[in-house]
């Protein structure tokens, strides 16, 4: 079967219609990938036992020795994954399976003397907390946050280039007070920004404590090692938050938190794609025509929005699964389920569908333009906005009752600049005010827009 066979024959989109858009994330939510985790987390222990000088029973490791088996999982290929897997078909384990096939690499590379040392005092769950820690954090570092930085960045040049440029606004769908295009762009790149750092700033947690979180085994065998500082010193060698205080499950707050941070991020792009569709639809955003693409099968002149359409959905895919993650992986019934095991093979599908989502907002937006004119037009079509500033300053100067007298007159009727400009005349006001009144246009009641969206927190 060749990969575009086996793309048609993909039941999830990710691993066929979307494949190309997410393929990195192979390297860290595959079933190999899992084992190349899972040998990593075994090498590196094997070499910090090594190290200690109370575990008498492991001898030293020379510096060639701990490069070679560093270089298993560096070198991990779909040769070693394949060794694993026939190893799992046969013991109906996967972290055993690893065990075993890496006691065989030990003979193959004259290190049998440290076969009795892989995965000494382990449970699986020790293996397998620290490896999903690793992948997970290694993921959002170098797939996620690339792609989330790209479209924070794009955010914020939109917001200084069009930072003066005009927009009618719309509160409850209804014309508004006016802003600036750049200004509701600059919003979104906050909100994102905020939101990417709060996200990158979740420190992910990992155990290393034993079959129901007590060392019982350790320290049954090697009563003199301190193991709490071993293990504290341990974890941190891989770059995660050691934790003490578990069952067998190291408990997943920190992972929850992360499916949380990442939820809020897509909920923010959720509500980016859909005021962008708006724009579209109103003929504020011109989109790019692509040569060949075909918007309609029935209507020739269609032009879609279906990158924001796609994101979108896809947004909401992944905000699914994270909610669901976050409910349900922190809870193990009593010292140990196998619930969550199932449930963490699944994350990257939620990365996966955020990180294409991630791509179509930011393919969507690159291939847009701004239609000024059409800006322009719907501001001058719309003078009624105006109402609400010259009440405002009839309010400074103390005339009775301003907005009662706006609200008679503009309200629930179509309003020209003309019928406005009467109202302000026949006002009993000092002639600078009503200069000052009849000054006022749509395209130029923006007040701070402009600024506010060249600010950078």
């Amino acid at each position: 079967m060749t990969a575009t066979q086996r793309n048609l024959a993909a039941i999830s989109p990710l691993d066929g219609r979307y494949r190309a858009n997410i393929a990195e994330l192979e390297a860290y939510f595959s079933e190999a990938a899992l084992f190349r985790y899972r040998v990593r987390v075994e090498v590196e222990y094997l070499i910090f036992l090594a190290r200690t000088p109370r575990a008498t029973f492991v001898k030293p490791l020379a510096a060639q020795q701990q490069a070679a088996l560093r270089a298993l999982y560096r070198h991990f290929n779909a040769n070693d994954a394949q060794a694993i897997a026939e190893w799992d078909a046969r013991v109906n384990h996967d972290v055993k399976a690893v065990e075993y096939w890496l006691r065989e690499r030990l003979t193959d590379l004259g290190l049998s003397d440290w076969r009795e040392a892989v995965h000494f005092a382990l449970t699986s769950e020790d293996v397998n907390n620290l490896a999903y820690g690793l992948l997970v954090r290694e993921a959002r570092d170098l797939a996620l946050l690339p792609a989330l930085n790209q479209l924070a960045s794009h955010l914020y040049t939109l917001a200084r280039v069009e930072a003066e440029t005009p927009m009618l606004s719309r509160t409850h769908g209804q014309p508004a007070t006016p802003t600036t295009i750049g200004k509701e762009f600059a919003v979104f790149a906050h909100r994102l920004s905020k939101a990417i750092a709060d996200m990158a700033g979740v420190k992910l947690t990992g155990k290393l404590n034993g079959a129901t979180g007590t060392f019982a085994a350790h320290v049954a065998a090697l009563p003199d090692v301190d193991w709490i500082a071993f293990s504290r010193a341990f974890v941190r060698s891989l770059d995660l938050e050691p934790i003490m205080h578990t069952t067998q499950i190291e408990p997943h707050d920190a992972l929850a938190a992360l499916c949380d941070a990442i939820k809020r991020i897509n909920t923010i792009l959720i509500d980016l794609s859909q005021d962008c569709w708006r724009y579209v639809s109103d003929g504020y955003l011109i989109q790019a025509v692509q040569t060949g693409e075909v918007g309609s099968s029935t209507m020739p002149h269609k032009v879609n929005p279906i990158d924001f359409e796609n994101g979108e959905g896809n947004l909401g895919l992944a905000n699914a699964l994270l909610e669901f993650f976050s409910r349900k992986l922190p809870i193990s019934r009593l010292q140990r389920d196998l619930s969550n095991s199932t449930v963490l093979r699944n994350l990257g599908i939620a990365f996966g569908y955020s990180l294409f989502a991630y791509r179509r907002m930011m393919k969507g937006l690159a291939n847009v333009a701004i239609n000024k004119a059409a800006l322009r037009d719907d501001l001058q079509a719309h003078p009624e906005v105006l109402a609400e500033a010259i009440q405002t300053i009839l309010r400074r100067i103390g005339y009775p009752q301003p907005y009662e007298a706006l609200k008679e007159f503009t309200r629930g009727r179509a309003l020209t600049l003309d019928d406005l400009h009467a109202f302000i005349e026949q006002l009993d006001i000092d002639l600078a005010i009503r200069s000052e009144m009849l000054a006022l246009t749509p395209e130029t009641y923006i007040g701070l827009a402009a600024r506010i969206a060249r600010l950078r927190d």
